[in-house]
């Protein structure tokens, strides 16, 4: 795998301001005079150039409700990651421009034979195949973790050029070339099992997949978490706030804190590095 230090975080300290200021309904103004914070750092934050100190962060974190250590980390740019490593099984991410970021999909299988699950399908189909590890011959399966352009584009192309019989999707997302999944569903796929956990927040429809290993269900997981949670952020609102930040707790505190996570962007952590620094888990 990718080492997750050579991977950028998906969201600056900005980002991350500027989505909770969306989910609490305040403006810069608003969030200025609330936190005792000058407006003119505040939008220097907001436009990629924060210097705001350790008192200040402490202040912002309070006004938005967000976690004070996780945040202040990201304003001085040491936000921890740890090493993905670990799985009894193996994983190869595919990460693929999308617009001005980078889009994340993901392959997963056992180490030698060259089968694998694929979960989202990237923008397109020639994305997809730019990024493909020459391991990886077959598919034994796909689930997509949301419908939006970059994570599920590449859906259609990628089921006509493998020819699969078996594509999933969260319930209600009106794929037709997929099955759907609700809360619990599990599914065995080879050398893994898969369980759904129901996560919409960021869009309607949108789930996470526990991956497990199907001869080994103690060992390491790896948690694919779609838009719900990055590396020190989470996915815009779109749908709802209350729900996406209500998911995001249940799903991290669901899975054992070495769960490994890969999310749709941005470098992969683990369940427990989240729950204690991520500025949206307080």
């Amino acid at each position: 795998m990718t080492p997750t230090l050579q991977v950028p975080l998906e969201d600056e300290l900005g980002d991350v301001l500027e989505k909770a200021m969306s989910c609490a309904g305040l403006s810069p103004e608003a969030l200025a005079e609330r936190a005792r914070v000058p407006l003119s750092a505040i939008r220097d934050a907001i436009d990629y150039r924060p210097e705001l100190g350790p008192a200040e962060c402490a202040r912002l974190a309070a006004a938005l409700g967000l976690n004070e250590v996780g945040l202040c980390a990201l304003a001085s740019g040491r936000y921890p990651l740890p090493e993905p490593e670990g799985l009894p099984f193996c994983v190869w991410p595919l990460r693929m421009p999308h617009g001005i970021g980078v889009v994340n999909a993901y392959l997963v299988g056992a180490c030698e034979g060259g089968r694998a699950v694929l979960f989202d399908t990237g923008p397109s189909l020639s994305a997809i195949e730019a990024a493909w590890p020459r391991a990886v011959c077959a598919l034994d399966a796909v689930f997509v973790t949301h419908v939006e352009p970059e994570h599920s584009g590449g859906l259609e192309g990628v089921v006509r050029r493998f020819g699969m019989p078996r594509a999933y999707a969260p319930e209600g997302a009106g794929l037709e070339a997929c099955q759907p999944l609700g809360e619990g569903s599990v599914v065995g796929v080879g050398p893994i099992r898969v369980t759904a956990f129901r996560t919409p927040g960021h869009s309607a429809t949108h789930s996470c997949y526990l991956v497990q290993s199907s001869s080994l269900p103690t060992a390491r997981a790896l948690l694919i978490s779609g838009d719900l949670v990055f590396a020190g952020s989470a996915g815009g609102p779109y749908h709802c706030r209350r729900q996406l930040r209500d998911h995001l707790r249940r799903v991290l505190a669901a899975v054992p804190e070495d769960t490994l996570v890969a999310p749709g962007h941005g470098p992969m952590t683990t369940a427990g590095n989240e729950l204690r620094y991520n500025p949206f888990v307080s």
